[in-house]
């Protein structure tokens, strides 16, 4: 694809880069087969071809209309198209710095505006989210349907015994991530506890922070690229006294595991980050190593878009689970995004909905008795519309092991 930058925007280094991934657009049209909008929306603006015409444009023009801004903005970055593009387009970072130079040459309506300052402010801080979170769980039993669906289910924890391993096979430092944290405690407590079975000592940080992937996707980008130097900070500090640092939560695993993409204008934190990485993995890729016996069960798994285009971590989970005993029902269109994607169940309300349902309805088509995932969003969106409980994938294995060794949790 041939361009012609606007002369005030050719000095910016992140616009620079988006010329080099616009030129490697040849215009084929494959991801508009894997693309969410426009499988509901049918509008190529609504493809990853139509909105990369867009943002090309306004590379060009250092202007764009409210109804070009609306089609980027709905977008679920899933990266779908990522995985089924051949010339290798990386349309997902496009698409951040589209969005950076939108959120500067258009304003918002101001009910967006106000969703998107709420979520960067609440989600992101424990001491306020957490406490949110439990009083909506309060009042669940009274709270309309379409709310109440909305509120994670309330989670009994059961502590994982404190003492110190000694001699440990591997030594895991633990993410605990801001959402998931107060949303689905138990999945980081049932993964604590199968890790120890395996003779895995288990470290978290109580300061841990946010990865600062919420901010930077609402196109605060400066914020969420502070939150990413404090966590990098707080890792670095740990590199030496671990073999893994383990995110359980695939949206914040694929934000961390492309930090230097992220620190591309920052010598000093690129560094660090490309030593960092080198140690973080998905909680499959630790899990894979190890083999568990599980008490029979029928599951079907949703497996993130930020597992399986961000980290191309595809099959995985289930390899895992059918080598401990779980039978999986199979479904279509695994590939395609379930519409939490983040932020976007509440910036884009009607869209996601219609993904929800479509999503769900091809997960239960053949009656398996519970739906995992790998995301804290996914788990929490798929719950609120699901007939069927709905879990991590981590949390089911623990349960069904549990059963079938009579293991005890303390």
């Amino acid at each position: 694809m041939q361009t012609r930058i606007h002369p005030d925007l050719f000095h910016l280094p992140e616009v620079r880069e988006a010329d080099s991934i616009l030129r490697r657009c040849v215009h084929c049209g494959f991801c508009t087969a894997t693309c969410p909008t426009y499988q509901l929306l049918g509008d190529d603006l609504d493809s990853p071809r139509g909105r990369i015409y867009l943002i090309k444009n306004l590379l060009e023009d250092n202007a764009i209309d409210d109804k070009s801004a609306q089609h980027i903005d709905r977008c679920l970055s899933c990266r779908s198209c990522e995985t089924t593009c051949p010339s290798g387009v990386q349309y997902a970072r496009l698409l951040e710095i589209g969005k950076g130079l939108v959120a500067t040459r258009h304003t918002q309506s101001i009910s967006r505006r106000l969703k998107s300052q709420l979520s960067r402010w609440i989600i992101p801080r424990n001491y306020l989210f957490k406490p949110l979170v439990k009083t909506g769980q309060l009042f669940r039993p009274v709270l309309p349907k379409s709310l109440a669906g909305k509120v994670p289910q309330k989670q009994k924890i059961s502590s994982p015994s404190r003492l110190e391993i000694q001699a440990p096979e591997k030594r895991v430092l633990l993410l605990q991530g801001c959402a998931q944290r107060a949303a689905t405690p138990n999945v980081n407590v049932a993964l604590e506890q199968l890790l120890r079975t395996k003779n895995i000592s288990v470290s978290m940080m109580p300061d841990e922070g946010c990865c600062g992937a919420l901010e930077y996707h609402l196109s605060a980008h400066r914020d969420g690229l502070q939150r990413m130097r404090d966590l990098t900070d707080k890792l670095h500090e740990r590199l030496q006294d671990v073999d893994y640092i383990v995110s359980s939560a695939s949206g914040c695993g694929v934000t961390i595991k492309e930090y230097p993409l992220y620190f591309s204008g920052d010598s000093e934190y690129k560094i660090k980050a490309n030593e960092i990485i080198k140690k973080v993995v998905d909680v499959s890729e630790i899990m894979e190593q190890y083999r568990f016996s599980c008490a029979p069960i029928q599951a079907v798994v949703h497996t993130p878009c930020t597992l399986q285009h961000g980290q191309g971590i595809n099959g995985e989970i289930e390899r895992i689970l059918e080598s401990a005993g779980i039978t999986l029902v199979k479904c279509r269109e695994s590939h395609l995004c379930c519409g939490s994607a983040g932020t976007y169940s509440i910036m884009q309300p009607d869209l996601s909905q219609k993904l929800l349902s479509r999503k769900l309805a091809v997960l239960q088509k053949n009656a398996p008795e519970v739906i995992v995932t790998a995301n804290v969003g996914c788990q929490l969106h798929l719950q609120s519309g699901a007939d069927i409980p709905v879990m991590h994938w981590v949390e089911l294995l623990h349960k069904q092991h549990a059963i079938h060794t009579g293991m005890t949790t303390v």
